[in-house]
């Protein structure tokens, strides 16, 4: 393949990395806690000591590293007493199947049992590792500090961790985080946060923006498409030049 051409599929290639990743974001536009993905291009490859990069060039431009934005989004109000969210950098940590994880999202529920759960059943840790558990039907109360308290009694302290560089976390399903390596990755007491009972955080992916990036998106492909068209024919009109060279 000649090197417009191989330049020019490469290029869709990474539009393509580009097209999934955007189609995820615009997905979760109304999606409480979630925090849009964004790439970095580059026409290096592998990881280095700065921001993950090789100084070995390749060829072709690359999607390098994918990140995630973890701006603050919007907070929207619920009314529900259960529905939490946090302004500043932290997050709720929840006890899952496969170990903690952490989210933004804040849409908690209480058990059939007792117990404060996510959406999908996981119970919400407090200091200590301990869920919190409720007695009674009385209303609960959440203070800035995540302090849960029923009936006037406090009864836990929600766990909000905070890491120094919240992009080593993995993102899992259902906006949920990982953490890849708890022995040399560890959590803090969040500090700079605020809890704020009978909201939701909205996704941090915004509409118009991700509009504006399909159309550009949608350009660079007509543009590449273009040019993998120009370098076929030139090395089909290469060819025939070449037939015509009598031997």
């Amino acid at each position: 393949m000649d090197p417009l051409t191989s330049a020019a599929a490469s290029g869709i290639q990474a539009r393509m990395d580009s097209l999934d990743m955007l189609a995820n974001n615009m997905a979760n536009g109304s999606t409480a806690g979630f925090k849009v993905d964004r790439e970095f291009y580059s026409t290096f490859s592998g990881s280095s000591s700065f921001a993950g990069l090789d100084p070995s060039v390749s060829d072709s431009p690359v999607v390098e590293k994918r990140w995630t934005d973890f701006a603050q989004g919007s907070l929207l109000p619920t009314g529900n007493d259960t529905d939490l969210a946090l302004s500043g950098s932290g997050f709720f940590a929840v006890d899952s199947p496969n170990g903690t994880l952490y989210t933004r999202n804040g849409g908690f529920r209480i058990s059939a049992n007792g117990t404060l759960v996510t959406a999908e059943g996981y119970p919400v840790r407090q200091i200590g590792g301990q869920p919190i558990q409720l007695t009674g039907n009385g209303p609960i109360t959440v203070n800035s500090e995540g302090g849960v308290s029923q009936n006037n009694q406090q009864i836990g302290q929600l766990e909000i961790d905070a890491f120094s560089d919240p992009n080593e976390l993995r993102k899992a399903a259902n906006g949920y985080f990982q953490n890849p390596d708890p022995t040399t990755i560890t959590p803090s007491v969040a500090s700079n946060v605020q809890v704020y009972q009978g909201k939701l955080e909205g996704s941090n992916a915004s509409s118009s923006e991700s509009a504006a990036k399909m159309v550009s998106l949608l350009r660079h492909f007509e543009m590449l498409q273009h040019a993998v068209k120009i370098g076929t024919e030139m090395n089909k009109q290469a060819l025939e030049e070449v037939a015509r060279i009598p031997s």
